[in-house]
């Protein structure tokens, strides 16, 4: 990772994603946003074809692969920039890495899907281990932590401990707090105030706040209408650290991470 701020694009090949309702669910309407956002100045583009909203149901591995396969398929062959897979399956993230992809996005940080980690080893892939309380059906009905930065670190740990285990290379592996997962409105924003205290594990941060829910919250806002929100939350995850930051509005937060990293690092 460089010493500037990465920006990752958001695109969610999903009927029922919260932040876009379907709108790149067919494959002419993912691609076309797949490159719209490398010109905007993505530095990669994450596919995800399952929802892991709030409350959201699992989908079937056929149905998942049916959906981001051909996507990356088609990209491979045209797209500038690397694709990341967000997925916790490890046969999805095996025939991702096969079609193209060149990094494994997983919410759950090696622990739903336990042969996750040999996948990334053996296609040297990237590796983002990203913490979860619970599962995206359950994981917001009454989170609750004792000490939360030392338990997100402590899960954060013992991830990256797995994956060089399973022959992942130091290089490889990249850490995500886990911006709504498991998080209420209160643990969101100690964790963006306090995202230095992750350098310590000595890996490279990224964040995702873009669209969230407790941007709604703390302004009372629908999910449309969350832009500068979801911009804040760039600029206080790079002021405060970030290496990578996850987005679907990359023209705009290409921009304030810029600036925040011009001058941070004057």
């Amino acid at each position: 990772m460089s010493s500037r701020t990465h920006v990752m694009g958001i695109l969610n090949v999903t009927p029922d994603s919260f932040s876009n309702g379907g709108k790149f669910f067919a494959l002419e309407h993912a691609k076309a946003q797949a490159l719209k956002m490398a010109e905007e100045g993505a530095d990669m583009i994450d596919i995800g074809g399952e929802s892991t909203r709030p409350g959201s149901e699992a989908v079937s591995l056929e149905e998942e692969l049916n959906r981001v396969i051909p996507l990356i398929k088609e990209l491979a062959k045209t797209l500038f920039v690397p694709i990341s897979i967000d997925t916790y399956k490890s046969e999805v993230a095996y025939q991702a890495l096969d079609a193209g992809a060149a990094m494994i996005n997983d919410i759950s940080a090696l622990r739903f899907d336990s042969n996750m980690a040999s996948v990334a080893a053996r296609y040297n892939a990237g590796l983002v281990l990203m913490h979860i309380q619970g599962t995206p059906k359950n994981m917001q009905e009454d989170p609750h932590y004792d000490n939360l930065i030392e338990e997100i670190k402590t899960y954060l740990k013992e991830s990256i401990r797995l994956a060089k285990q399973a022959g992942v290379t130091e290089d490889k592996m990249m850490i995500d707090p886990g911006i709504g997962f498991g998080k209420k409105v209160e643990h969101n924003l100690e964790i963006l105030k306090r995202l230095k205290e992750f350098t310590g594990l000595g890996k490279p941060i990224m964040v995702g706040t873009s669209r969230k829910s407790f941007i709604g919250r703390v302004l009372e806002l629908p999910v449309e209408e969350r832009l500068e929100g979801s911009l804040a939350g760039v600029a206080v995850s790079v002021l405060n650290g970030a290496n990578l930051v996850r987005v679907h509005d990359v023209r705009e937060s290409v921009r304030v991470a810029r600036l925040v990293d011009a001058i941070v690092k004057s």
